[in-house]
């Protein structure tokens, strides 16, 4: 989750700059005057000047420095690329079928699975359940969305004794870890006359 909304908010920033950026170049680029701390005079004026280019040139640190910076921004911008391709929730479960082979539970089949377990106790409006971890070792998160008159501890007890216990056992695996968010539905207020 927190995950996600690091990746928005540094698009978002990085986006904004890079738009500020652009348009300040192309207004200036059709005319409009330079601001103050603009670095050249006018439209074609050129970006870097030889003197600006060939200053460094000749120093033994340049290139190596040069060559090792855009190292550095393109495994950031790889790593950056993986992260946000790799899958946050596991396709497939594998099951242990004690013959030596294994079996292969689809993650949505059980995610519905616990949904619909986690959803049937009194006091419960709905439910929704999504797998995370790794395929060998998955776990759960779950939101549960609770009714007003709902108590909170015999939900979540009876959502890990039935709903999540029923799951590890079917699904044959040693431990299902599970984080279990609870809101309340909003509700109108009762008249009373």
């Amino acid at each position: 989750m927190r995950g996600g909304t690091v990746n928005r908010v540094l698009l978002a920033v990085v986006g904004l700059l890079l738009l500020a950026l652009g348009g300040a170049v192309l207004a200036v680029g059709l005319g409009a005057p330079p601001p103050r701390w603009w670095i050249h005079s006018g439209p074609h004026d050129a970006l870097l000047t030889e003197a600006e280019r060939t200053r460094w040139e000749h120093t033994d640190w340049w290139w190596p420095a040069v060559i090792g910076g855009l190292a550095v921004l393109v495994l950031l911008a790889l790593w950056w690329l993986t992260a946000a391709l790799r899958r946050r929730r596991p396709a497939d479960i594998l099951i242990d079928t004690g013959d030596g082979d294994g079996a292969l539970l689809r993650g949505r089949t059980l995610e519905a699975a616990v949904a619909e377990d986690a959803a049937r106790p009194r006091g419960v409006a709905s439910a929704s359940v999504v797998l995370a971890g790794r395929r060998k070792a998955p776990g759960v998160r779950a939101r549960l969305r609770l009714e007003p008159d709902a108590q909170p501890r015999a939900v979540l007890a009876e959502f890990t004794d039935q709903a999540l216990a029923r799951a590890r056992e079917s699904a044959g695996l040693p431990s299902l870890p599970a984080e279990v968010r609870l809101k309340a539905v909003r509700h109108r207020a009762e008249r009373v006359t």
